[in-house]
């Protein structure tokens, strides 16, 4: 047992060592893999083993719901739809104490359920409301920080790309993760909007308010957001209601985003080719690491670390809640300062394996889907928590004059809700499960 776990640590620790390099994620596992496989079998055996895994890994149909989910989003995100939810959003609520917070927090919930990537939503939102923010004076830090934690609920609104590449990874199904993420993702809304409010109530200078919408323009911006709302309907009912795949939901998604964009004409050749090539580049990034996580779960998987450790943890007779807490913390730690999908990928052969060996009280398809919605959960607060909190670099690339620290200390209060919701979360799973036990 002692051979097993030193030839695993000597690959996580080579693996910190090229990240600490600057070496890319996926290609760092890659790497990493194929020394450790050489290592324990030999390398006749990698290169048969590489000869064929990447076809398998690739030709695997439930991977094509990620670069669909992605197009969907690029598609959305140049058709204006993002910026007809903010609209509409603003014009309910924008006339209120903390309005326009509410009103991004409400637009990016929206968007989510036809993005599913949070760096998109921050982008995306970045350009369509952070101009609004500011002419009506809201604190610089504050409408950046909200930004950025609107993002994060690209990923917790299903469907969402980081919960596909987790049932792929974990073999799990995608439309119950999908039912498991919508009762916390919703409450993360509700949490991000009540934080805002409560926020801004304490500092009014921070967000006032802007000027009432007439009723007429109101009815117009509502108008124009049916037909985001009836994207999204078709997308995540559809796999509710066990009409679609999530791939076949994917592309009925995508066709539609296409659709409404021309006939609108907010949507062009160009614009088309554009978001085309976006899914592309991070299509590619994202099989990259699959194909990194691929290779180094295997060379995990020959030293049988992940097996052992599982069976241990189970025979030390730890709180099963005990040892899920000291991984969710391992993650936040991890999320501060490393990519979210790679923390994710590098994590789950070692994690998963001891967790569904618990007891929960839960089935093991039960344990699988509620640890996937926790580890969701942890990854957005990542997203937006120091030193890293990729959100937050996003939205400070594009509001240069604001200090970057100015954007952390907007994202507190709501980072303060995160751990609340987690928290709810890990003490009470049906909350994630509800759902899936009813339409499942």
């Amino acid at each position: 047992m002692g051979e097993e776990f030193v030839l695993a640590g000597a690959g996580f620790a080579a693996l910190l060592v090229l990240l600490a390099l600057r070496c890319p994620i996926g290609l760092a596992m890659l790497v990493v893999g194929c020394a450790g496989y050489a290592h324990i079998v030999d390398a006749t055996r990698l290169l048969a083993y590489l000869k064929t895994t990447p076809f398998f890994l690739f030709a695997n149909y439930t991977l094509t719901v990620i670069p669909l989910f992605i197009f969907m989003g690029a598609l959305a995100e140049r058709g204006g739809l993002a910026r007809d939810l903010f609209v509409a959003a603003n014009a309910l609520v924008g006339h209120r104490r903390g309005g326009l917070a509410m009103a991004v927090i409400g637009a990016c919930a929206g968007f989510g359920a036809v993005c599913g990537s949070s760096v998109a939503t921050t982008a995306t939102f970045g350009r369509a409301a952070l101009p609004e923010l500011r002419r009506y004076g809201a604190a610089p830090g504050f409408a950046t920080g909200t930004i950025a934690v609107g993002g994060v609920l690209g990923i917790l609104i299903p469907p969402s790309v980081i919960l596909v590449v987790y049932a792929i990874s974990t073999e799990q199904n995608i439309a119950k993760l999908f039912m498991a993420a919508l009762i916390p993702g919703l409450m993360a809304t509700g949490f991000y909007i009540t934080a805002a409010a409560v926020t801004v109530r304490l500092r009014p200078d921070l967000c006032p308010p802007g000027p009432r919408v007439p009723p007429g323009e109101r009815r117009a911006a509502l108008r124009a957001v049916i037909p985001v709302l009836l994207i999204a309907a078709a997308v995540v009912g559809g796999i509710y209601g066990g009409i679609f795949t999530p791939t076949e939901s994917a592309s009925v998604g995508c066709a539609a985003t296409l659709l409404v964009g021309l006939a609108r004409r907010s949507l062009d050749a160009r614009a088309v080719i554009e978001a085309i090539k976006a899914t592309a580049e991070t299509t590619a990034m994202i099989f990259v690491i699959l194909l990194g996580a691929e290779v180094f779960n295997a060379f995990l998987a020959l030293t049988q670390a992940p097996d052992l450790l599982a069976v241990w943890v189970a025979e030390q007779g730890f709180p099963p809640l005990g040892v899920l807490c000291a991984f969710l913390f391992v993650y936040i730690v991890l999320g501060a300062v490393m990519d979210e999908l790679a923390m994710m990928l590098l994590t789950l052969p070692v994690f998963f394996p001891v967790i569904t060996a618990l007891d929960f009280g839960l089935t093991t398809e039960e344990t699988a889907i509620w640890f996937g919605i926790l580890v969701l959960s942890v990854v957005g607060i990542g997203l937006t928590a120091p030193p890293i909190g990729l959100n937050v670099f996003v939205v400070s690339g594009l509001a240069r004059d604001v200090p970057i620290g100015a954007t952390y200390r907007g994202v507190l209060p709501y980072l303060a809700t995160d751990f609340v919701r987690l928290g709810l979360c890990v003490a009470f799973p049906g909350l994630s499960l509800l759902l899936v036990r009813l339409l499942g």
